[in-house]
C-alpha cells in the first residue's frame, strides 16, 4: 500500500494520537521543574531529570505496545551523566540496509521571569491550539512525534525503514554526555543513511521548514574583581574603579558596542554560495518572514536594515555574536544602594559560524579578555563549555522531493529552507560520524514560540502536520532503500 493512497488515514491517526495521548503527556512533562545540568546544581540528587525522562518513557511504552517490530527500548544512565533513551524499531520486511536515526532531547532551560498572567514555565495551559510551558516544544514532543510517525505508517500498512530514536538529557548544556552514549550504542545504531532531527524551528507555520546550517557556541563567565570591600559611591566615586565599567570596557574588546560586530577575526569564516542561494529563496515566501518570529515593539529596529533580508539571515547564521545572559554581583534595582561594588561576574554566550572550532573561539576570547586588565584589576574568563556548528551537504533529489511532497500534502505549500542562528552540537558530531548521511533538520519552534524565554509554547496544529510529513519522508526512505 502506498503512502499517497493512505495519507488521509495516516494524518487522521496522527491527529488523534496528538489529541488523545501526546498533549496529555506534554502537560504532565511541562509540570516537572527539571533543568539541564548547567542550570541546576542539584540535578544529580533531586531526581528531576529521571522524573522527566520517566514521564516520556511511560508514554513510549504504552504506544510501542500496540506497534510491530519493536526490537529495543533501552534507558541508559551512566554514573554522573544524564539519562539517554534509545528505541529500536526494525524495518518492514527486514529492511535494515541503512538506519534512520531520529533525534530529540528532554533537557529544559531555566524557568525565566516575565511569563504572562496565568502562564508559567511549569504551569501548562492549552489555549487555541497552543500548549504553553517550558520544554514541550523544545524538545519534549520529539519522541512522541517520532514514534507516532512510525505507528501511523504501520497502522496504514505502509512499509518503513529501520529506525533508531535517541533522546538525550543534556542538549541545553552542550550535549556533553552524548558522545559517550553514541559510542556505547554505535553497533546497535548501525550504519546511518538518514538523520532526522526534531529540535529545530520554522519561519512560519504554513509549511515544513528545513534547517541547512547551525551556528556553534562557546560560553563562559567573565569575573572582574576590584576593591576588596564595597564602598560609598559618593566618597569613592571618581577614585575607585567600578567593576561593571571594567567589564564593559573588556566587552568592547570583543564587539563593537554600537553595531554588535565581533572584532575577533578568528571567529569568522566565509559564507558558502549555497547558503546565500538558500536565503534568496525566502523572498518567494515573503520579505518579512524572518523578522516576523520576533516580538519587535513599534520603534525598535534590528541590527540590519529590515529591507535587507539577505543581510539579516547572513548575520544571524554565518556571523558571530555576543550576548550577556546573566550578571552576578549587583542587587535588584529596588534594593540598590549608593555603593561601588567590589566584584562583577557576567555569563557570556558567543555564537560562532558553522565552520569555526568552538574551543579555539573560547581560547581567543579568554586571551583578549584577560590581557592587560584596566587599572590592574583581577580579571578571569573561565570557558565553561561549547559545541561546534554544522552545515549540511546538499539533499539528494529523492529526499528533496519527499520533503516537498510531504509539505505540500499536509501544509498545502512547498517546503522552506532556513539556517539557524542557534546550536545543536549533536549535529556536528553526527556529521563527523556519518559523513555520507543525509540530514533532515526540522522542528516546531516557529514565530513567537519563544524557546528558552517566557511564554514558550508548542504549536500543536503545526506539530501534527510536521509529524505526518516526517512519516512521508520515512516511507520514501524505505522505497529508496529497496531500489538500491
Amino acid at each position: 500500500m502506498s503512502f499517497d493512497d493512505k495519507k488521509d488515514a495516516i494524518h487522521k491517526l496522527v491527529e488523534d494520537t496528538w489529541d488523545n495521548t501526546i498533549v496529555p503527556c506534554m502537560v504532565e512533562y511541562i509540570k516537572i521543574p527539571s533543568q539541564s545540568p548547567d542550570y541546576d546544581k542539584e540535578w544529580q540528587t533531586n531526581g528531576l531529570q529521571e522524573k522527566a525522562m520517566d514521564c516520556l518513557l511511560q508514554w513510549v511504552k504504552k504506544e510501542l505496545a500496540t506497534m510491530h517490530r519493536v526490537k529495543a527500548v533501552d534507558l541508559h544512565q551512566d554514573a554522573g551523566k544524564t539519562p539517554f533513551l534509545l528505541i529500536e524499531v526494525d524495518g518492514t520486511e527486514g529492511c535494515t540496509a541503512d538506519t534512520v536515526l531520529m533525534y530529540g532531547h528532554m533537557a529544559k532551560q531555566p524557568p525565566m521571569d516575565g511569563w504572562a498572567e496565568g502562564l508559567g514555565p511549569y504551569t501548562p495551559v492549552y489555549r487555541d491550539g497552543l500548549l504553553y510551558g517550558r520544554g514541550g516544544a523544545d524538545d519534549g514532543y520529539a519522541v512522541c512525534s517520532a514514534i507516532t510517525a512510525i505507528k501511523a505508517l504501520q497502522s496504514a500498512g505502509v512499509p518503513h525503514p529501520r529506525v533508531v530514536i535517541t533522546i538525550e538529557g543534556r542538549e541545553e548544556s552542550g550535549s556533553e554526555d552524548l558522545p559517550g552514549y553514541i559510542e556505547k550504542c554505535k553497533a546497535q545504531i548501525g550504519n546511518v543513511g538518514l538523520v532526522i532531527c526534531l529540535d529545530s524551528g520554522a519561519f512560519s507555520y504554513d509549511r515544513l521548514w528545513l534547517t541547512g546550517s547551525l551556528r556553534g557556541i562557546t560560553y563562559g563567565t567573565l569575573v572582574v574583581e576590584g576593591i576588596t570591600d564595597p564602598c560609598h559611591s559618593g566618597i569613592s566615586g571618581g577614585v575607585v574603579p567600578c567593576p561593571f565599567r571594567i567589564a564593559r570596557s573588556l566587552l568592547d574588546r570583543v564587539e563593537d558596542p554600537i553595531t554588535g560586530t565581533i572584532k575577533l577575526g578568528e571567529l569568522y569564516c566565509p559564507v558558502p554560495p549555497d547558503a546565500k542561494a538558500g536565503f534568496k529563496r525566502l523572498d518567494d515566501v515573503g520579505p518579512d518572514i524572518f523578522l516576523s518570529q520576533f516580538a519587535f515593539p513599534p520603534n525598535l529596529q534590528p541590527e540590519v536594515l529590515r529591507s535587507d533580508q539577505l543581510g539579516l539571515l547572513t548575520r544571524n547564521n554565518w556571523f558571530p555574536c555576543l550576548t550577556v545572559t546573566g550578571i552576578d554581583g549587583y542587587p535588584a534595582t529596588s534594593k540598590a544602594g549608593n555603593v561601588i561594588r567590589s566584584r562583577c561576574a557576567m555569563r557570556l554566550s558567543v555564537r560562532v559560524p558553522p565552520h569555526i572550532d568552538c574551543e579555539a573561539a573560547g581560547a581567543a576570547l579568554k586571551r583578549v579578555l584577560e590581557v592587560n586588565p584596566p587599572y590592574g584589576a583581577k580579571v578571569e574568563y573561565k570557558v565553561l563549555g561549547g559545541g561546534n556548528g554544522w552545515a549540511a551537504a546538499p539533499l539528494k533529489p529523492w529526499l528533496q522531493k519527499a520533503i516537498d511532497d510531504g509539505s505540500t500534502m499536509f501544509f498545502g505549500a512547498q517546503s522552506g529552507y532556513m539556517a539557524l542562528g542557534g546550536s545543536i552540537p549533536f549535529m556536528k558530531m553526527l556529521g563527523d560520524l556519518y559523513p555520507e548521511s543525509q540530514f533532515v533538520i526540522t522542528g516546531v519552534l516557529g514565530p513567537k514560540s519563544n524557546a528558552h524565554g517566557p511564554n514558550e509554547f508548542l504549536h500543536v496544529p503545526f506539530a501534527k502536520k510536521l509529524t505526518s510529513a516526517v512519516a512521508k519522508i520515512l516511507a520514501e526512505q524505505y522505497k529508496n532503500l529497496r531500489k538500491i
